[in-house]
């Protein structure tokens, strides 16, 4: 009985891309809309850090006992 498999099977290898750095147009694209994005996301965020907080606290006390 040595034609028994025994623990897990490991999973076939995929073929390495012989692309030599050549890179699609669509993949060009895609790298400029998110650089543009992240761009555009750190330019709020600086924007948005020099105002103050959001929120006025929650519920206000009067002065009143």
């Amino acid at each position: 009985m040595s034609g028994r498999q025994g623990g897990k099977l490991k999973p076939l290898k995929k073929p390495k891309k012989t692309n030599n750095g050549g890179e699609d147009e669509e993949d060009i694209a895609f790298k400029k809309k998110q650089q543009e994005e992240a761009k555009k996301l750190k330019e709020l965020q600086q924007k948005a850090a020099g105002k103050g907080p959001l929120l006025g606290g929650g519920i206000k006390k009067s002065g009143k006992k």
